[in-house]
Parts: structure tokens; C-alpha cells; sequence
């Protein structure tokens, strides 16, 4: 199925690792421009490098989107590299839960800076290039708890549901200059974080996985691709009707739509 994505520029945030990593393998493929930030240099470098020898026109930003004036100098250093950005992926964040009284402000702020903020940042230096060059794209990785919020899920199910508002809100205020606005909200996805867990508990990662993917409908944890591939359709012609929208990739885990 072509997606018409060749010659696209898309910006990722959060792009050297797991579903950003992913996500630029995946628009790589497709053949567009894939701009990628990251915070540690040297993971980003080989990531970046790796992109190149298979041929992948990139551009490698070492910059922190939870740091006022880094998503920003991102999305800069996009459009003065390739002159315009089409599609931008907020995937920085991370997936920490605690029961309420063990987040003090501390870490709520942390929280809300990676996960709302940077999202705001980005798009908000996104758009009016979007605007000049007649529309674009815009998708923002969430989580299926923001739908649902559980006790214990502090401060993330919190951060992660103002950024289902936000998706909504710009949706419509964007929808007039065709800048199509949605998210996709993961379940239980292999990655890094989730191999830390399995450290934490003395399991090997295929144990944890195995016990983890037990808990999930289709009886298994997903893959980063596999997110990669909902992120490629909301950029894609496909999609060209579909904003404001929040798509589930989580194997059936959640209860709600």
C-alpha cells in the first residue's frame, strides 16, 4: 500500500530508542526525511548512522524536548536542513507510576514538562511552518491509562490524559489549515523501560515478557513496530480524514475505546 510519505519531512522527538527509533525506521522506509533528537549523543550518533547506510536521508539534533528552547531549536534545525516540516511525532515521555502521596512537585513538573510541555513546544514551533506549506501532521504518543486513570498510575495516567486534550483542542483549531491532529495511546509495548523492570525483579527479559504478555487479550506484548506502523497510517493519504482521533495499540487491554 503506498502511503505517500516519500519525500516527506517528519521530525521525531524521543527518536534513537524503542517506538521513536521505530517510528524512524518505519518513515525511513517509506522514503521520507526523518529528523530525530534525543537527549544522549552518542546513542542518537549511532542510531543516526545506522539510518544512513541504508540509505535514509537524516538529521540528528542532540536536544532535551522537556527543556524550554530545546523542541524548539529541534524544529528549527528541521526546516533550515530540508526547508519545511510535514509530520511531527511527540514520542519523548516515559511511563513512571506511583501511588499519589510518593509524587511531590518535583516530579510532577518533571512529568508535565516531558509529557505536555514538550508536546506543546514542538507543535507550537511546528505549525506555522505546517500553516505556510498547506497543512501537515501532527501525533502524539500517549498511553491507554490516560483514557482510564488507575490508583497507583500518579503522576502519568494524569499527564498523559491533558495530552488527550490537547490532541482534541488542536484538532479543531488546526483543522481549518489541514494540520491533522491525533495520538496513539500503547499498552504493554517491549522496550528499554520495560527490561529495566524485568531487572528490578530478577527476571530474564523473556520472562517478563511471557508473564507480562499473559495479562494482554492477544497474549502477548506488542512491538515497537507495530506502533510504528498506526504512527505511518495517521501521516499517511490514508488518513487524510482522520484528526482529532486517539487510536488503542495495546492488544485489547483496555476497556475503553
Amino acid at each position: 500500500m503506498e502511503l505517500g510519505l516519500k519525500g516527506k519531512v517528519v521530525a521525531i522527538t524521543g527518536g534513537s530508542e524503542g517506538i521513536g527509533r521505530a517510528t524512524a525506521l518505519r518513515f525511513a522506509q517509506e522514503g521520507a526525511k526523518i529528523a530525530i533528537c534525543a537527549r544522549r549523543q552518542d546513542v542518537l550518533d549511532a542510531f543516526a548512522g545506522e539510518l544512513k547506510k541504508s540509505g535514509a536521508d537524516v538529521l540528528a539534533v542532540v536536544a532535551d524536548a522537556a527543556r524550554a528552547g530545546d523542541a524548539e531549536r529541534f524544529i528549527e534545525e528541521t526546516v533550515k536542513r530540508y526547508g519545511r516540516v510535514d509530520v511531527v511525532v511527540n514520542n519523548a515521555g516515559g511511563t513512571g507510576q506511583l501511588a499519589f502521596d510518593a509524587v511531590d512537585d518535583k516530579a510532577w513538573q518533571s512529568d508535565l514538562d516531558i509529557k505536555v510541555f514538550a508536546h506543546i513546544r514542538t507543535t507550537r514551533a511546528a505549525v506555522p511552518h505546517m500553516k505556510k506549506h498547506g497543512g501537515g501532521r501532527i501525533i502524539s504518543l500517549n498511553m491507554v491509562g490516560a483514557k482510564a486513570p488507575f490508583a497507583g498510575s500518579f503522576p502519568t495516567t494524569i499527564s498523559r490524559a491533558a495530552g488527550l486534550a490537547l490532541t482534541k483542542a488542536l484538532s479543531k483549531e488546526l483543522a481549518p489549515f489541514n494540520i491533522l491532529v491525533n495520538a496513539v495511546a500503547v499498552g504493554k509495548i517491549k522496550s528499554k523501560q520495560q527490561e529495566r523492570s524485568a531487572a528490578r525483579q530478577g527476571l530474564s527479559v523473556a520472562e517478563h515478557y511471557d508473564k507480562t504478555g499473559k495479562t494482554v487479550p492477544l497474549g502477548r506484548m506488542g512491538e515497537a513496530g507495530e506502533v510504528a506502523g498506526v504512527i505511518a497510517f495517521l501521516a499517511s493519504d490514508a488518513a487524510s480524514y482522520v484528526t482529532g482521533c486517539c487510536i488503542n495499540v495495546d492488544g485489547g487491554l483496555s476497556g475503553v475505546l
